[in-house]
């Protein structure tokens, strides 16, 4: 799958500001739920929370942060390894009916392509990358210019509807990334839009061109 061809998929959008970690994944549920049921469209919702690390299906306790940095860590159902959330992040959840012909790695491939194009948009060339066999999942979106990572992509399918999502760092403090070992790779670089463009344009913004990337 290339950018070109991408196929339209429009979702609706819901904004909010700082929502706790885990009444937030009470809600996506009862979204989940609903889109099973085709009670409501596919969705994008943007937000962000406090901070909290999360972990993933295969996050191996020795990844964990040291409990005395006081920052709280919740256990998921999703894919991926640890990864933080914090103010200055934009948190995306995609709650997506897939198609008869995808799967959810498919889809994850898609959400990569859809953010490239949206750094891009916002000035920054970024790159989705293939992980080579026998490696670390190399999910997520990277700097071309830098080789950091600058987006965390965990996602998994019940009854054909995707929940969880993406992380992009705008503008945050990035040093609780340091305090663990973040997706499962101990020599990642995190960045930030601040970090690679100097100044990272307006929170609105982005979120903006983010939405419009997903036709949301």
């Amino acid at each position: 799958m290339s950018e070109a061809t991408l196929r339209a998929r429009p979702l609706a959008l819901i904004e909010d500001d700082l929502v706790d970690y885990e009444k937030a994944m009470d809600r996506m549920t009862e979204l989940v739920e609903a889109r099973q049921r085709d009670d409501r469209p596919d969705t994008l919702w943007l937000l962000s929370h406090p901070q909290v690390f999360t972990t993933g299906k295969r996050t191996l306790p020795e990844h964990l942060p040291d409990p005395s940095r006081g920052i709280p860590v919740v256990s998921t159902g999703r894919g991926g390894q640890l990864t933080y959330h914090g103010p200055g992040q934009l948190v995306g959840y995609l709650i997506v009916k897939l198609r008869p012909d995808e799967g959810v790695v498919d889809y994850v491939r898609e959400v990569e392509l859809r953010i490239v194009d949206a750094l891009g948009a916002l000035g920054l060339p970024a790159e989705r990358r293939d992980t080579p066999p026998g490696s670390e999942l190399l999910t997520g979106v990277w700097t071309r210019d830098t080789g950091r990572k600058i987006v965390s992509i965990g996602m998994r399918a019940s009854r054909g509807v995707t929940s969880h999502g993406f992380a992009l760092n705008v503008d945050g403090d990035l040093s609780p990334w340091g305090y663990a070992v973040a997706c499962g790779m101990p020599d990642v670089q995190m960045t930030s839009l601040a970090n690679e463009l100097g100044q990272a344009p307006a929170a609105e913004h982005v979120r903006q061109v983010v939405a419009a990337a997903f036709g949301a």
